[in-house]
């Protein structure tokens, strides 16, 4: 990547990325296509009429980590590496749900790798 291509790239992640309408996320569950790779479920679907970026929600169960704390501190490592490499999304029209499902308590680097996995599995399976 040239030096231009780097700084146009917007390492953010807004709202509108953000999936939080329940009837999406009850058709996303219902209607959409699954994938596991460790440590990752993804749940995805592919809607016309959903806003050009990509729409994602991000879970951790309750029953798996009791402390909130914990629980909030994986979703906070799972936005960071998505929103560093959603560039890596080739699809848009895209409403996604990445569920954490291990035991562990994971460091960055562990997430950062396996999203970078699990967005290439995304890809081949869009494709």
């Amino acid at each position: 990547m040239t030096e231009s291509a780097i700084t146009d790239l917007k390492f953010t992640f807004p709202k509108e990325e953000r999936l939080h309408s329940k009837k999406l996320i009850e058709e996303l569950f219902n209607e959409g296509s699954y994938f596991y790779l460790y440590p990752f479920r993804v749940a995805f679907l592919v809607k016309e009429d959903v806003s050009k970026p990509p729409q994602v929600l991000f879970s951790v169960s309750k029953k798996k980590f009791k402390s909130a704390v914990k629980r909030n501190r994986i979703k906070r490592l799972m936005k960071e590496a998505y929103r560093l490499n959603k560039s890596q999304v080739q699809s848009d029209h895209l409403v996604l749900a990445f569920v954490y499902t291990s035991n562990d308590m994971p460091d960055f680097k562990f997430i950062q790798k396996r999203f970078l996995k699990s967005l290439d599995r995304l890809n081949k399976e869009l494709a």
